[in-house]
């Protein structure tokens, strides 16, 4: 894959919230010429994961519905961009429920996951309801791990700080961040 493409995934339930909006300033900075995608995790839900790599013979069925949707646009995406609020010091439910079924891709048939996203780039947004910007560690060190576990280049965890709705706004530092984020 030589021409990038990004795929936006948004992991908050609240619309236009202040993960989106760095997200979008980041977004902005990216030349018109590159494709985005964007996609709200809760407007394609998925089930919980279940493992069975140790029952039968550990092999998932292709997805279907949404799980379909979502692993075709990560699959055509050269940056995956996970914007997803900080909940309790990682990711909100829908990403990581996002993330955990990568588990199953990996095991199924002709998909070959693990070798179509060797090379690709994980990037982590995500807004922090405290000053303390490390307490967002634990999720960056999440999403690096992902991308190390595939062969992924970890592009880096945008952090803003904002707490109520549109305080993203009030982050200078933040939005002036977002605005070298993705070279």
């Amino acid at each position: 894959m030589d021409e990038r493409s990004f795929l936006f995934l948004i992991g908050s339930t609240r619309r236009g919230g202040n993960t989106e909006a760095l997200a979008v300033e980041a977004a902005r900075q990216l030349p018109a010429a590159v494709p985005q995608r964007w996609l709200r995790l809760d407007e394609l839900p998925l089930p919980d994961f279940i493992d069975v790599r140790h029952s039968g013979d550990g092999v998932y069925p292709a997805p279907t519905g949404n799980g379909r949707v979502l692993l075709d646009a990560t699959l055509a995406a050269t940056d995956l961009v996970l914007a997803t609020p900080l909940h309790w010091y990682t990711m909100s439910t829908s990403t990581k429920r996002y993330l955990d079924h990568w588990s199953g891709w990996l095991r199924v048939p002709g998909v070959d996951f693990r070798d179509r996203m060797r090379g690709r780039a994980l990037w982590g947004v995500s807004a922090v309801s405290n000053l303390d910007l490390s307490l967002a560690d634990p999720l960056a060190g999440t999403l690096r791990l992902t991308a190390d576990y595939l062969g992924m280049r970890f592009g880096g965890h945008l952090l803003g700080y904002a707490n109520k709705p549109g305080e993203m706004r009030a982050d200078a530092d933040g939005l002036a961040r977002a605005k070298t984020f993705f070279n």
